[in-house]
C-alpha cells in the first residue's frame, strides 16, 4: 500500500471511530436521565464533541486530550451522567505518543475537577451522590487501565523499533565486513600478480633499450597495462575498503583505452557526439567499463585490425557503441562470457538497455543506452 493510500485509510479510520463514539455516547446520553434544563442542548453538543475529537487523536493527541476532558466536565456540570468514555480513549492515545507525564497531570486536574462539576450540577439526591461517587472509582479505574495499556503497547512499538535498527545495523556490519573480506583477498592474490607482471616487463624494457635495442610495442602495451591494473586495483581495494568513495575511472580515462588498444596492434577510433556533460557517477564508472570490456573481447577473440568507439551525449541518455571487423559474421551465435554478463547486469541495474550480438558486413557490435538522470 502507497503511503497516500495508507494516509487515506487512517483519516478514514479515525473518523469511522470518532462518529461512532459519538453515537454510542449520545445513545447513552439519551437513555440516560438527565434535569430538563435550557442547557440540555449544549449537553449533547459537549457530549457529541467528546467523541468526534477522536478523530485528530493520531495527530494532536495532547489537545484532544484537553478537549475530551473539558466536554467531561461541561457535561457533568449540566446534569449529564455519561461515562467519560471518550476520554479513556483520549489517554489512551496521548499516553501512547509518548505523552505519558502530561497524560498523567491532565487526569489529576480532571478527577479533582469533577466532584466540582457534579456538585454544580441540576441533578441532586442521595442517589445523585452515590452515583456520582460510584462513577468516579470506576472511571479511576478505566483510566488506569487505559493509561498502562498506552503505556505497554508504546514499549512494544519502541522495542519493535529498536530491534529493527538493530537488524539493520548487524546487516551493515556484515555488508562492511565482507567488503574488507574481499579487499584483503584481492590485495592478497591479484596484487602480487600484477606486481610481477609489471616488475617483469619494466625489467624487460630497461634491458632492451640499455642494449640498444628497439623495444617491441607488444612489451610497452604489457608495461602500460601493468600500471594501468596497478592504479585500477589500488582503487577498487580504496572503495572496498571505504564505501563512501568511488574509483577514479570514467570517461575521461576512455582516451587512454583508446590508446592502450593502439599499443596492442588494434587500430580503434574514438567519435564523441553531443554536447558533454555531467553523468552520474554510476553512468560513467558503466560508460569506462563497457568500452574497456569491448575492446577487451576485440583483442582477445575477434582476430579484428580495427575497432571504433562512439560516444554520444543525448539529453536523456547516453550511448555507447563499439564496432570491430572481426571475424563475427550475422547468424552466429555469441557465446556470453563474464565480461558479456558483467556489462549486462551492469546496465540493467541503471535501467538501461545493452545490445552484443554480430553485425551485418561481418564482425561484432555492443550497443548500450544508459539513463542520465540522477541516481541516488
Amino acid at each position: 500500500m502507497s503511503r497516500g493510500l495508507s494516509h487515506v485509510w487512517a483519516l478514514v479510520r479515525d473518523w469511522v471511530i470518532a462518529v461512532g463514539m459519538a453515537a454510542v455516547l449520545l445513545v447513552a446520553a439519551a437513555s440516560g436521565d438527565h434535569p430538563p434544563t435550557d442547557l440540555a442542548l449544549s449537553g449533547y453538543a459537549l457530549v457529541a464533541a467528546s467523541g468526534l475529537a477522536l478523530a485528530a487523536a493520531g495527530r494532536a493527541p495532547v489537545a484532544v486530550l484537553i478537549v475530551t476532558g473539558l466536554c467531561v466536565l461541561g457535561y457533568n456540570a449540566i446534569g449529564f451522567e455519561v461515562a467519560a468514555v471518550a476520554y479513556l480513549f483520549a489517554a489512551y492515545a496521548a499516553v501512547r505518543s509518548g505523552h505519558l507525564l502530561t497524560t498523567v497531570m491532565v487526569s489529576v486536574v480532571l478527577l479533582l475537577v469533577l466532584p466540582f462539576a457534579v456538585m454544580v450540577s441540576p441533578a441532586d439526591g442521595p442517589a445523585a451522590d452515590a452515583f456520582a461517587q460510584a462513577r468516579r472509582v470506576l472511571e479511576l479505574a478505566w483510566l488506569i487501565a487505559a493509561g498502562a495499556a498506552g503505556e505497554a503497547l508504546r514499549q512494544a512499538e519502541r522495542r519493535a523499533d529498536e530491534a529493527e535498527r538493530t537488524r539493520e545495523e548487524a546487516a551493515r556490519l556484515r555488508a562492511t565486513e565482507e567488503r574488507l573480506h574481499i579487499a584483503r583477498e584481492l590485495h592478497d592474490s591479484l596484487t602480487h600478480q600484477i606486481s610481477i607482471v609489471k616488475v617483469q616487463a619494466e625489467v624487460a624494457v630497461h634491458l632492451a633499450r640499455k642494449r640498444g635495442e628497439q623495444v617491441p610495442e607488444a612489451l610497452l602495451a604489457i608495461q602500460e597495462a601493468g600500471r594501468e591494473a596497478t592504479r585500477e586495483l589500488r582503487a577498487t581495494l580504496e572503495t572496498l575498503r571505504d564505501d563512501t568513495k568511488s574509483p577514479s575511472y570514467g570517461l575521461d580515462k576512455v582516451p587512454e583505452l583508446v590508446q592502450r588498444a593502439h599499443g596492442i596492434g588494434l587500430k580503434t577510433t574514438l567519435t564523441i557526439e553531443g554536447m558533454r556533460q555531467e553523468v552520474p557517477d554510476a553512468v560513467d564508472r558503466t560508460a569506462y567499463r563497457i568500452v574497456q570490456e569491448s575492446l577487451t573481447n576485440v583483442a582477445r577473440h575477434a582476430a579484428a585490425a580495427t575497432a571504433s568507439v562512439r560516444i554520444d551525449y543525448r539529453p536523456d541518455a547516453l550511448a555507447i557503441r563499439v564496432d570491430d571487423d572481426g571475424t563475427a559474421t550475422p547468424g552466429s551465435v555469441a557465446v556470453p562470457g563474464v565480461g558479456l554478463l558483467g556489462m549486462r547486469e551492469r546496465v540493467t541495474a541503471l535501467g538501461g538497455r545493452l545490445r552484443a550480438e554480430p553485425r551485418t558486413g561481418g564482425g561484432f557490435t555492443v550497443q548500450a543506452e544508459l539513463p542520465v538522470a540522477r541516481i541516488s
